[in-house]
């Protein structure tokens, strides 16, 4: 939960993203994959694109939750809606009342892997978060894979994500290890976690001010109402977030610790 400092700047800065001397042995949650998944499409930072929104810098650090020694060379993947709700991908599905048109692009590489495990069933809304959907287009901007260093970090460059109808806003996240990096990408290995990753209701409340959030007329799922968040803070998901409470629109700094078992698999099925 931000809390505001010296009248302007909100922060969550309650734990050192470095410190995990009290978030090793907690295992970070695992949610359902939901059905906008598309696999290792692009190794990048930056998945920006070119769509509109609050720049969002988000840094993930992975850690094993037994021995809390980081995860190195494993693949994060994040993917997630624009500000009025509608992902790459899938813009046919529109944004479940949300309005607003995303942008176009094409795809430039070649997905490596596919999903396992059978898909939960369920609407994108319900409590199953959605089966798995085949994608309908070609776009495939606000997604991305990124190599953790050797600290266990991985960091990308995005914009808060808005909400579509029955969730609140999240960004989807999964961990692959095991597997092996090549020119084509990250090849085989299995996901050790399968997550979603949620902002406080201070910070959404300030973006609905903004454009073009302030045109998704989709009624907004606060965090307190939506079903797949698991309600248990920063070890559900909950961003430490930070950001100039006056001025939102100049970008969002987000950070989370996701302790995994590395050794077990978590599709999100």
């Amino acid at each position: 939960m931000a809390v505001g400092l010296g009248g302007a700047l909100a922060v969550d800065a309650s734990a050192d993203d470095d410190t995990t001397a009290d978030l090793c042995y907690t295992l970070t949650s695992e949610t359902v994959e939901g059905p906008y998944y598309i696999p290792a499409d692009k190794i990048r930072q930056d998945v920006t694109e070119d769509q509109d929104g609050i720049p969002l810098t988000l840094t993930l650090k992975v850690i094993d939750a037994e021995t809390c020694e980081p995860l190195r060379n494993a693949a994060v993947d994040i993917w997630h809606c624009n500000a009025v709700g509608v992902y790459s991908g899938y813009e046919a599905s529109g944004s479940g009342g949300g309005g607003g048109g995303p942008a176009t692009g094409t795809l430039t590489a070649t997905p490596t892997g596919t999903p396992t495990g059978a898909p939960p069933s369920g609407g994108p809304g319900g409590p199953g978060g959605g089966g798995h959907q085949e994608p309908t287009d070609d776009t495939r901007y606000l997604r991305g894979t990124w190599r953790t260093d050797q600290r266990g970090h991985a960091t990308f460059r995005t914009v808060v994500p808005g909400w579509y109808q029955g969730r609140c806003a999240h960004i989807h996240v999964k961990v692959h290890v095991d597997g092996t990096w090549t020119d084509a990408g990250y090849e085989g290995g299995h996901a050790c976690h399968t997550g979603q990753l949620f902002f406080a209701e201070q910070a959404v409340l300030l973006t609905q001010e903004v454009e073009p959030y302030s045109t998704n007329t989709t009624t907004r799922t606060t965090l307190d109402e939506d079903t797949i968040y698991p309600g248990n803070g920063h070890a559900g998901g909950l961003l430490y977030l930070s950001y100039d409470r006056k001025r939102i629109a100049r970008g969002v700094r987000a950070r989370l610790i996701l302790g995994v078992a590395p050794d077990e698999t978590h599709d999100g099925g």
